[in-house]
């Protein structure tokens, strides 16, 4: 048995080289992107391949408390969207996004184009982590927003008239959610919107994701070269349409990983390396691990080298930071250090993710050398048995399970807060079997 549930937790079982073919659920980061242009756009879309992870879920919720109408099939993984036609139907709204990232900074501009009072507020830890730039940001081009508690963090009130349009400057933004909020809700503006951001850019790939989302619904944005330059004109409107949506490639990456960690073999069909996802680089992170990569046209795998051969590497991961810690286990099994570096939006995520990658490298018997933004992790000689914390992040549940298929006594705490993303992985786990 490969995975046994406990009172103590979820202990996954090694089981040598492993083998299978795997279809992640529907990306979350496509799904929120999609929910947000179509419920503006003109006539009903279909979002097919749209599994309903608690992001998803929030990001609908919202969207219902602002009278934008959102139906479900979740026997066929299909979201029906009835555009507003940019008239955000409701007057007043109490938006509650949960631990939903994407949600709360999505709907917070999406509320902006509205006439009436909403007020935004989220989790614990949500309300913790800061959103100061966009709100900034939002309230340069006419949004009126502002704080309900701490200056710079939710929870969020306004009493929204729209949205004027004009210049908008982000400097260094944390997370690049912000100017992806931004970009969304530029088209409908009323007049265009010109974004400038100075500084460094964290996770580009999800900036031209949401553009390319936007491209495929008929709206253009005009970049400059070094993608520090974004122009969107006010006169554009989403197009109602029929989307299938791509495979999750950052839960992509755990299988990919299992691959590499037990010397197996794993295809994730739905993905290839033309996806709009930035993740699916990971694929060549693990190549220079000593991987190789199989690729098609709607596939792409990872065949491990055998036990013991992977090479620790010096990577920079500020293109797709959501892979690190997938990294991080995977650097436990590697010959010599393995330094990530460039990730330091890590500290505001769900958890703070570098002080929990830190405690829990340790407690398997890694060294671990932290920075302000990444870390160096040297792998002990064999992995210590351990029960691990999870901080109710969903990335440190499914990443630390991936010790165990090397590793004997591995333990994971709290294992529910998959659901966040990928409620079915660790039935998705389970799937995989023993090279033949």
């Amino acid at each position: 048995m490969l995975i046994e549930q406990s009172a103590a937790g979820v202990k996954i079982h090694p089981v040598g080289p492993v083998e299978a073919v795997v279809c992640p659920p529907g990306s979350k980061s496509l799904i929120n992107r999609y929910l947000l242009c179509t419920s503006l756009a003109d006539g009903q879309s279909t979002l097919r391949g749209a599994a309903l992870s608690d992001d998803a879920l929030r990001m609908i919720e919202g969207l219902r408390e602002l009278e934008i109408r959102v139906e479900l099939r979740e026997d066929a993984n299909v979201i029906e969207v009835h555009g507003c036609h940019g008239q955000i139907p409701a007057t007043s709204a109490e938006i509650d996004a949960g631990s939903a990232g994407t949600a709360m900074r999505f709907l917070t501009a999406l509320a902006c184009l509205g006439h009436g009072s909403y007020r935004l507020n989220g989790s614990p830890r949500m309300r913790e982590r800061p959103i100061a730039q966009l709100v900034g940001a939002l309230q340069e081009i006419g949004g009126a927003l502002g704080y309900d508690g701490a200056e710079g963090y939710p929870p969020l009130t306004m009493a929204a008239r729209g949205l004027a349009g004009g210049k908008v400057v982000f400097n260094s933004p944390p997370s690049s959610q912000f100017v992806s909020a931004l970009l969304m809700v530029a088209p409908y503006a009323a007049r265009d919107v010109l974004i400038r951001i100075k500084g460094e850019v964290i996770s580009q790939p999800y900036i031209d994701m949401t553009i390319k989302v936007m491209r495929s619904l008929g709206v253009e944005v005009l970049a400059s070269d070094n993608a520090d330059r974004f122009v969107v004109a006010s006169t554009q409107r989403y197009a109602a349409k029929e989307i299938l949506i791509e495979p999750d490639a950052s839960a992509a990456t755990y299988f990919w990983a299992a691959a590499a960690i037990t010397g197996g073999h794993v295809r994730v069909t739905g993905l290839s390396r033309q996806s709009v996802q930035g993740d699916v680089g990971f694929v060549e992170v693990l190549e220079r691990m000593g991987c190789r990569v199989d690729a098609g046209d709607d596939f792409l795998g990872i065949q491990g080298p055998p036990p013991g051969s992977l090479r620790g590497i010096d990577v920079d991961l500020n293109a797709m930071p959501d892979a690190a810690q997938t990294l991080a286990v995977v650097a436990l099994f590697a010959d010599g250090p393995t330094r990530i570096s460039h990730i330091a939006n890590l500290r505001i995520k769900e958890t703070d993710r570098l002080a929990a990658l830190e405690s829990e490298l340790i407690r398997l018997g890694a060294r671990v050398e932290m920075t302000e933004e990444g870390l160096t992790i040297t792998p002990p000689d064999q992995i210590t048995p351990a029960t691990i914390e999870t901080y109710d992040d969903h990335r440190m549940v499914m990443s630390f399970a991936l010790a165990g298929l090397a590793a004997d006594g591995i333990v994971i705490k709290n294992a529910d807060s998959v659901s966040k993303s990928f409620p079915d992985f660790f039935e998705t786990l389970a799937t995989l079997e023993p090279a033949k």
